[in-house]
């Protein structure tokens, strides 16, 4: 067999792994976070002032929110279940160590901390957890489109052929997922005073770089004759050209229909595409092709799983936006975020009921067809791994308000001291903002070029896969190359983030 056919046999025909390791693994990205903050917070408290360095910054970032990542889908996955514990342990050192830290003539009560924390006022413009979300699935992404070509990856986490829950699976959802977390309709830009096809208009216009990008993918792959997964999105399709078109579709329902009943119309086109699998043809015509051979002649033959997967994605577009919708009501306490959690987790318990009946009854997951059981799923567990983020920063929040003056970089500001007495009064100082921090921040950096840094990973991906053997590369040859990957990666972004070059001009 040629290089090129080795390649593609090596991601191909995979089954994918259990909910519980995939929900396991997304945990170590708010742990990895949370640890971060507090090794920062620590540093304030030993030291009297935040980190500056940016080289120290960056080092820092790279080795608490990526590396540990890189390691868990690589040589670390045998105990994939242990690491979760063993970083919560490390950041609950690290916590104590604040705690028994802290300046002796402002200790306060445990209670009446707790008290305080809870009637703390957060900045209510800014959801840190909603950029971390989308920058860690960009991250782990762009992690595993290198990795997956690797042997030291695990091929249960690689895409799944036609059912299974894979790793890569999940990344394509969330990609979708986040996207419509921040899409104007959510934000609201422009859109209460200008007609709703005019936002049509502009979007439109918005989603030609990914056209570009995914004209550009294909003509690439095909001149070089670079391997490719034909079962994924078809001969000539990719995801490029998913994203642009789900998001074009969406912006025209979202015109046609009350974006408040988003979640109606992602309901009813999820279930009628599910019907129309199970009770037309149309799933044999995904899955075997028109003669039932896998006949790939004629442009929707060639592309079916891409072209009408669009019906699954668009479904968890629609969603999305009434989850975004969700988040962005005036929420500016701590107490209000509680009982946002409490609500999104009974959420997440409903979605997970209804993916056991989905599954039992109409079709296991299937990112290929991106049936109903897939789109529940991965619902499910992007609001799981949200929930995760929240937390995470509330800790944080509680964490710097026993430290006066400390500050995390992408973490919630708060904007208003809880009413305590002067007896009572909590280390907390009110920080109305903490942009201060941004420029030492690798989450800020990739947030600003997220598209940049998804396609420089693309390129960098086939680059690698060009020069290098990757099938039979050694354990200790791979980690080098997938740190060296990530790492300029991250370090343009930080670079243009220094900068403050932003490549966004449509």
């Amino acid at each position: 067999m040629s290089q090129k056919h080795l390649k593609e046999a090596f991601i191909s025909n995979l089954n994918g792994t259990s909910l519980l390791e995939i929900s396991v693994g997304l945990s170590l990205a708010p742990l990895c976070l949370l640890c971060r903050g507090l090794l920062l917070i620590l540093y304030y408290l030993h030291y009297g002032k935040p980190l500056s360095s940016r080289k120290y910054s960056l080092l820092l970032d790279f080795l608490v929110l990526v590396s540990p990542l890189l390691f868990s889908c690589t040589v670390l996955s045998p105990v994939i279940f242990f690491m979760p514990t063993i970083i919560a342990a490390f950041c609950a050192g690290v916590f104590s160590k604040i705690y028994s830290q802290r300046k002796h003539e402002t200790r306060v009560p445990f209670r009446q901390i707790v008290k305080d924390f809870q009637e703390t006022y957060l900045d209510p413009e800014y959801i840190p957890a909603i950029t971390v979300f989308r920058v860690y699935v960009n991250v782990l992404t762009s992690i595993s489109i290198l990795a997956v070509d690797f042997p030291q990856y695990p091929r249960r986490y690689a895409k799944a052929e036609t059912y299974g829950t894979g790793v890569m699976d999940f990344g394509v959802g969330a990609f979708i997922f986040g996207n419509a977390l921040v899409c104007p309709e959510v934000r609201q830009k422009s859109y209460v005073t200008q007609p709703k096809f005019s936002n049509l208009a502009r979007q439109f216009f918005s989603i030609w770089p990914l056209i570009f990008l995914g004209v550009g993918r294909l003509l690439s792959v095909k001149s070089i004759e670079y391997h490719e997964h034909t079962s994924e999105y078809g001969v000539h399709w990719n995801f490029f050209f998913t994203l642009a078109f789900v998001r074009l579709a969406a912006s025209l329902l979202l015109a046609i229909f009350p974006k408040n009943h988003s979640w109606i119309v992602a309901i009813n086109l999820a279930v009628l595409y599910q019907l129309i699998l199970n009770t037309t043809s149309l799933k044999t015509f995904i899955l075997h092709g028109s003669n039932g051979r896998d006949a790939r002649d004629g442009f929707l033959n060639a592309n079916r799983e891409g072209l009408l997967s669009l019906f699954g994605y668009l479904a968890i577009y629609m969603a999305s936006v009434q989850v975004g919708l969700c988040l962005l009501k005036c929420r500016n306490s701590v107490k209000g975020w509680i009982e946002a959690v409490c609500f999104l987790l009974l959420t997440v318990l409903v979605l997970f009921v209804f993916l056991h009946v989905s599954q039992a009854y109409a079709d296991p997951v299937s990112r290929r067809m991106a049936n109903l059981s897939y789109g529940i799923w991965v619902v499910a567990h992007c609001l799981t791994f949200f929930i995760c983020f929240v937390v995470t920063d509330l800790m944080l929040v509680f964490t710097k308000l026993l430290v006066k003056g400390s500050s995390v970089p992408c973490c919630w500001n708060v904007v208003k001291p809880p009413h305590t007495s002067t007896k009572h009064e909590m280390e907390a100082v009110p920080i109305r903002r903490e942009a201060k921090l941004s420029h030492i921040c690798l989450i800020s950096a990739i947030n600003k070029n997220q598209l940049l840094f998804f396609l420089l990973a693309n390129v960098m991906t086939g680059t690698v896969n060009i020069l290098i053997d990757t099938i039979h590369s050694k354990t200790a040859f791979t980690l080098c190359i997938l740190h060296l990957y990530m790492f300029f990666n991250c370090l343009i972004m930080y670079i243009l983030h220094a900068k403050n070059i932003v490549l966004k001009f449509w």
